[in-house]
């Protein structure tokens, strides 16, 4: 057990540290050019990352776990609350490597769309609920009742790299995101569920260069579409376990930036980067 966190820590470590310097101007963020931290930013990423390799609940079990167990690997560790600090200002630099290993090395170019709520409480709480409220958490609905929170949209491509995300308030229509995240095809084939039907959508998929189908434009292949359909489902139940529907943020950006980092932990696992 612990050989094998030691070794996704080195190879996570090293993704991102590598990535850092190659990209000198995006590491060199801060504006004072002699604020070097002696504890440093790929550090403080690579323990965030940990909490995939944990599967623990919060970033903050995950920085314990690291404290109790692995500190001769940090000896800098910082105390929680600044590394937290330091974590929520590295949040374009979460995005610059989920981006980066969003890109599809397929020439196949099909893919999958859907949502996913993310609760912020509760059911029973929703007489009362106030949390992230005025960072536009709202109340929507799915086939399995009404929840309060946001909604993940997310675009994937067939061989099951997640290439896009976006987070909106949970009321938000499935279609409102789609051209944002069709941003990051060239074109091709994309399957949606019934959510995505109607011309607007349509409209949409055919400026991103895109054939979007549903169910309802396919009927004759209903049973490919769901077996296609599968797939994501099952990309967004590895993401669940990683616990992107159990909340511990208390702002948006704090929320957005743990959701892009479930994301890329799943991207370079399924990569190959972290071996499980």
């Amino acid at each position: 057990m612990t050989e094998s966190i030691e070794h996704q820590m080195t190879q996570i470590y090293c993704f991102v540290d590598d990535y850092l310097k190659a990209h000198p101007r995006q590491a060199q963020w801060r504006r004072s050019p002699n604020s070097v931290p002696r504890f440093t930013d790929s550090e403080v990423i690579t323990i965030a990352l940990l909490q995939g390799s944990f599967q623990v609940a919060s970033l903050k079990q995950a920085y314990r776990l690291v404290r109790s167990n692995f500190r001769g690997a940090f000896p800098l560790l910082p105390s929680y609350a600044e590394w937290l600090r330091r974590l929520h200002q590295l949040t374009a630099h979460v995005g610059w490597l989920l981006s980066a290993t969003c890109a599809s090395d397929s020439q196949t170019a099909f893919y999958v769309v859907d949502s996913k709520p993310i609760p912020l409480c509760h059911q029973l709480r929703h007489g009362r609920v106030r949390l992230l409220r005025e960072d536009g958490a709202r109340f929507g609905r799915t086939s399995k009742g009404w929840f309060f929170g946001f909604k993940l949209h997310a675009l994937r491509h067939i061989t099951g790299r997640f290439l896009n995300i976006v987070l909106t308030p949970a009321c938000c229509d499935d279609r409102d995101p789609l051209l944002a995240l069709a941003e990051e095809t060239d074109g091709g084939i994309l399957l949606g569920d019934l959510g995505y039907r109607g011309q607007p959508a349509q409209l949409m998929a055919a400026e991103a260069e895109l054939l979007l189908i549903t169910r309802r434009d396919a009927p004759t292949h209903k049973f490919l579409l769901a077996q296609v359909r599968q797939a994501i489902e099952t990309s967004f139940s590895q993401l669940w376990h990683q616990f992107i529907d159990r909340v511990f943020s208390r702002s948006w950006n704090g929320l957005w930036n743990t959701v892009k980092l479930k994301v890329l932990f799943y991207n370079i696992r399924h990569a190959g980067v972290v071996s499980v």
